[in-house]
């Protein structure tokens, strides 16, 4: 672990094994730590607190572009580590490393625009002045699929902002971020101000964020029962929070579109980590007169996907993250056949080759996708796509809409008037038009309804890192 600027075991000397999925073999280790740890951890971040916010916004900016620059030069060693740990191919991962460096270069620069505000008074003799002020203290917990992105979207904007931050990564991508705050430490980051505790069982680490009052923010990436969780006792403890949780992303295409031209776009943005990520297109609502020509690309494309180690050339489609989520597509392809759709593609484990040793599922394509299956409501977080006939404008935004998450949405047409009204009504906090890639560090990212509170990225993100103060003068 990392705490006040040192490395260090954890209290009870516990270790955690960590594996790739591709092959099930060890491929390094970390600390297992536990509540002490985390209070430890807490308590270095507290004492750093009144140092680091009494910098000014252009010296915290020096160390975040140092930083980026730091970890631009180990992009290569990143992505490989990310690419055994946590399956995702190559290519993929080095992307997701640039990604990652782009939040400490955009925060490093937004830290100089933190402004406050003077406001006009009532009275002749009186003043008003705001102050924006680092909330303090941040406990932060990031996931497995964005395993070094998901932690500099967090740390970032919090050092940016003059807190300090003690962050658990998830429990089967730690070495991601062992080594992110090796680039930090690397930056010359005092000690207390960034922490790092690994462990096997986040529920400790998550209790002690919300009990210590020390802690002032919790930023969590993950899924929405969880997030519910931490929700509940930091509201008991009225801490701030912010939440990234899950999604269920329509897809529509209109019949004005090119249906080939939709059908590349949803196929690699549905298959973008296997299909592991939280803006993953769950439900792709096809217009019905060019239902056929989508489906026959969207299988020509998956077709060409190939499976396998994400080091070897050519893969695209990495491991599940594990025997759950195995079962999950398992269960939800075999519901949807059962009750009527149709199998275009894929459908199945994959086990030849050595794909058992890891847990492979074919990229897959189902048509004739209704309302009565689980793949309709549940959210799927693997590689299936599931495509749904509609005739009419109202009819698709109706569904598209009736899911409690809110996080990611999509929208092929051609007609700019359509593609405004659509974009309206979406209750979506992310809508990209004829665009599969809505995303930036300059840009808000964040749900509406169950799929969180608050945007990380962009001016917004810093915000949640932020009190507002108001000094009132009499003169």
């Amino acid at each position: 672990m990392y705490i006040n600027g040192e490395w260090s075991r954890a209290d009870n000397d516990a270790g955690l094994d960590v594996f790739n999925p591709a092959t099930g073999e060890k491929i390094g280790s970390v600390a297992n730590g536990d509540q002490k740890d985390a209070a430890r951890a807490i308590e270095a971040a507290a004492r750093a607190f009144k140092s680091w916010s009494a910098l000014t916004a252009y010296q915290r900016s020096e160390y975040l572009y140092d930083a980026y620059r730091i970890m631009m030069e180990r992009k290569e060693d990143l992505a490989r580590v990310m690419t055994l740990e946590q399956g995702k191919p190559l290519k993929a991962a080095r992307n997701e490393v640039r990604y990652g460096a782009d939040f400490l270069l955009w925060y490093a620069e937004e830290a100089k625009r933190v402004y406050g505000d003077t406001i006009p008074a009532p009275r002749p003799d009186q003043r008003f002045i705001v102050l924006k002020q680092p909330v303090g203290v941040v406990g932060a917990i990031t996931p497995w699929n964005y395993p070094v992105s998901m932690v500099t979207r967090k740390v970032a904007p919090a050092l940016a902002a003059g807190c300090t931050i003690v962050l658990k990564p998830a429990e089967d991508t730690p070495l991601c971020a062992v080594e992110v705050f090796k680039v930090l430490h690397d930056a010359g980051i005092p000690g207390g101000v960034a922490n790092l505790v690994t462990a096997r069982d986040p529920g400790p680490i998550g209790d002690e964020f919300i009990s210590n009052p020390l802690v002032h923010k919790l930023a969590f990436t993950g899924s929405t029962e969880v997030g519910k969780l931490l929700a509940r006792g930091a509201a008991e403890h009225l801490k701030r929070i912010s939440l990234e949780l899950g999604g269920h992303a329509p897809f529509i295409v209109f019949d004005d579109a090119d249906p080939r031209r939709a059908a590349t776009g949803a196929m690699l943005v549905k298959f973008l980590n296997t299909g592991q990520a939280c803006i993953s297109p769950n439900r792709i609502f096809v217009q019905r007169r060019v239902i056929d020509d989508f489906v026959a690309e969207a299988k020509a494309r998956v077709e060409k996907m190939r499976a396998g180690n994400g080091l070897e050339a050519g893969v695209s489609i990495g491991p599940l993250v594990g025997p759950a989520a195995m079962e999950k597509v398992e269960r939800q392809v075999a519901d949807a056949l059962e009750l009527g759709a149709t199998l275009v593609s894929g459908g199945r484990r994959l086990t030849a080759d050595g794909l058992d040793r890891g847990f492979f599922y074919a990229p897959t394509v189902l048509s004739d996708v209704s309302e009565q299956m689980q793949i309709y409501r549940e959210e799927t977080f693997g590689p299936v796509a599931a495509i749904i006939p509609f005739d009419t404008e109202e009819e698709v935004l109706e569904m598209a809409n009736d899911t409690h998450y809110g996080l990611a949405s999509y929208l092929y047409t051609r007609d700019i008037s359509r593609a405004m009204r659509v974009f309206e009504k979406l209750r979506f906090g992310i809508v990209g038009i004829n665009d599969i890639n809505p995303t930036a560090a300059a840009a808000p990212f964040g749900g509406m309804k169950e799929s969180g509170l608050g945007r990380e990225g962009g001016r917004e993100g810093i915000a949640e890192y932020l009190e507002t103060k108001l000094g009132g003068f009499s003169i």
